[in-house]
């Protein structure tokens, strides 16, 4: 922060330094109001500065909600995956993981999907994850099917983990705080720019600076609304989960 601040200062030091050398040397003509090319130049180069970072508060999260969105439908196919192998495993410990299963499901969509809009995932939910492999893995089990249907389910529930870490992931991504802020300090500083550079619009100019603010406005609004995954317009919602639950009753039980 403070070498950004120094380079702060050391570019608006030498806009002055120049302009005070070339007033001394007389080179140059005066150039004053709000027609003029050094409004016209600052304008131009403010309103790219805001482009910049506008788009990026945008695309980022755009991208981000995408992969999310990915993620959960991956981690709610290997649950399902799963499901179908704890099928074959012998009763009642298959049926018991089948149950399990449901109910880790059930716990995502109505409990920690609320915390994952605050930015982090419950770690009941890790703790579920743990006993059902924990659970599988000290079954004990005979024949080749079995076994087979052992080693997948615990291939599963590997992905099922791998997934949620990128879920956990996914709650605490959000834009970094500086872009925001200078979206915001550009967009106010691109209002302004006429009054600042002298222009004092009336009567029916002061419309296209109307409709400008209000436009940026809900740009920025936008921006700021998008800027979580699991919250928001553009926020990820549990849906893949919802269609595992109604996968599992067309998928057989452990017998």
């Amino acid at each position: 922060m403070l070498v950004f601040t120094l380079a702060v200062v050391a570019a608006v030091g030498a806009v002055f330094a120049a302009a005070f050398l070339f007033r001394k040397s007389r080179h140059g003509a005066e150039d004053r109001g709000p027609a003029s090319t050094t409004a016209g130049h600052a304008g131009s180069m403010l309103s790219s500065l805001f482009l910049l970072a506008f788009a990026i508060a945008i695309v980022v999260p755009w991208t981000t909600a995408d992969s999310a969105r990915q993620n959960t439908e991956a981690e709610s196919q290997s649950i399902v995956d799963a499901y179908w192998a704890a099928a074959a495993l012998p009763a009642p410990a298959g049926t018991q993981v089948q149950a399990s299963l449901r109910d880790y499901v059930r716990f995502v969509v109505d409990h920690e999907w609320k915390l994952m809009a605050k930015g982090r995932l419950s770690q009941e939910g890790w703790a579920r994850l743990d006993a059902l492999r924990a659970q599988v893995t000290n079954l004990r089990v005979s024949g080749t099917a079995a076994e087979t249907a052992r080693s997948t389910f615990l291939d599963r529930i590997r992905d099922m983990s791998s997934a949620r870490g990128q879920r956990a992931v996914d709650a605490k991504s959000q834009p970094p705080q500086g872009l925001m802020a200078l979206t915001v300090v550009t967009a106010i500083l691109v209002c302004a720019f006429p009054f600042l550079a002298g222009a004092r619009p009336r009567g029916m100019a002061l419309i296209p600076a109307a409709a400008m603010a209000a436009m940026l406005t809900v740009g920025i609004y936008v921006a700021f609304d998008i800027s979580h995954v699991f919250r928001g317009a553009l926020r990820v919602k549990p849906d893949a989960f919802t269609a595992a639950q109604q996968e599992f009753p067309r998928i057989p039980e452990s017998r």
